[in-house]
């Protein structure tokens, strides 16, 4: 087969975890089929800095926005133009236009629940993007859904017949491991301005992350806990969502709160490693991969009750309503303080994340190909 991926979202600091998604995704596809055609459809500047891994994957030039009309309109044309037997789209956003077979990968439904500030303020813009939602999934040759969790939400909320949807789980990387790394360790700490344990959050900043209650959790465990902790909050902070950066500004302690910014990919597992507890206190998460990350590096997860961490880790991590500022800081507060369940919700991570593996996503996804070509 000729295979299209839309992989314009493609790399780790490209846009969501759906970048980094498509480069482990394709990487482990170059390795594992020896018979079929991949055509990369790309962006600047990741189409630059793309080498390809095999003579068999071929990157090709769509510089057209997501979300976009140029999305919409353009992008049909180019895939005609290739050919191509099977697209895969790895989000929503599928041109309305495009009619030849494809599959789409589903994260969540959080760009539904939760409207960027564009969309929000657009009822026509709320219309376009629920019409591209629903046409994408009703025409769809199959629906890959990344958690039993995802899967749910598209036979409850959008009305998607179960038996279309596949569940595929994304991986954790290998180099998210527990070993200590020292000098790394103690030169990142000194850099970020880390002196004291930490709670760690590493994602975007958007409302659907639950932010604003992570630092009121942060507060109450330095007044009414007595902990003396710092909140590291990684990530690139966004001006469309001011409530968070008011949230920290607004706290008396925010000399305790570091904001070190988007995190390059190699000085994850460190950051990972040095915290005391991941915590992702988000309304949706449709895998948690950061989480998953953590785990493997020996660090227990608190999440939301609401997402599918309860699936993902199990009882490898404690869960919490997102709601609740006041049990969000009891739990961690309990996590941190009683050491044997600890070290039971440490060792059962590095046991649980065995089963996410990049490999085994490709070799689904690519049966997902195969059956769809029959």
């Amino acid at each position: 087969m000729r295979i299209g991926i839309d992989a314009r979202m493609y790399g780790a600091a490209s846009t969501t975890g759906i970048g980094f998604y498509l480069q482990q995704l394709i990487e482990q596809l170059a390795i594992i089929d020896q018979k079929n055609q991949y055509f990369l459809l790309m962006r600047r500047p990741a189409l630059g800095q793309f080498k390809s891994p095999s003579d068999r994957v071929v990157a090709i030039k769509a510089d057209l926005p997501w979300y976009s009309y140029r999305e919409q309109l353009q992008l049909p044309l180019l895939l005609r133009r290739h050919r191509l037997d099977l697209v895969h789209f790895p989000h929503f956003n599928v041109p309305i236009g495009y009619r030849r077979p494809f599959v789409v990968t589903i994260h969540d439904l959080t760009p539904m629940a939760f409207p960027g500030p564009k969309v929000k303020r657009s009822p026509w813009r709320r219309r376009a993007y629920q019409q591209v939602f629903q046409s994408g999934l009703r025409r769809a040759k199959r629906i890959i859904a990344i958690s039993n969790h995802t899967r749910q939400q598209l036979i409850t909320q959008a009305g998607v017949a179960a038996d279309r949807i596949e569940v595929i789980y994304p991986g954790v990387s290998e180099r998210y491991q527990p070993q200590p790394d020292g000098q790394q360790l103690e030169t990142l700490r000194q850099r970020l301005g880390i002196t004291k344990p930490f709670i760690l959050y590493v994602g975007v900043w958007r409302d659907h992350k639950n932010l604003p209650s992570l630092v009121e959790a942060f507060n109450r465990l330095k007044t009414r806990h007595r902990l003396d902790l710092q909140l590291v909050l990684a990530g690139r902070p966004d001006p469309r969502y001011p409530e968070i950066q008011a949230a920290i500004t607004r706290s008396p302690f925010k000399a305790d709160i570091i904001t070190p910014g988007f995190i390059a990919d190699e000085n994850l597992p460190s950051l990972y490693r040095a915290a005391k507890l991941f915590v992702l206190p988000s309304f949706n998460e449709g895998f948690g991969l950061v989480a998953a990350e953590s785990a493997a590096c020996g660090t227990p997860v608190v999440g939301s009750n609401t997402t599918s961490l309860p699936e993902i880790l199990g009882d490898a991590g404690w869960y919490v309503n997102p709601l609740k500022p006041g049990e969000l800081a009891t739990v961690i507060n309990r996590a941190i303080t009683d050491e044997a369940a600890y070290q039971k919700a440490r060792q059962r991570g590095l046991e649980v994340v065995k089963r996410y593996d990049w490999r085994r996503c490709a070799e689904q996804t690519l049966a997902v190909y195969e059956k769809v070509k029959l």
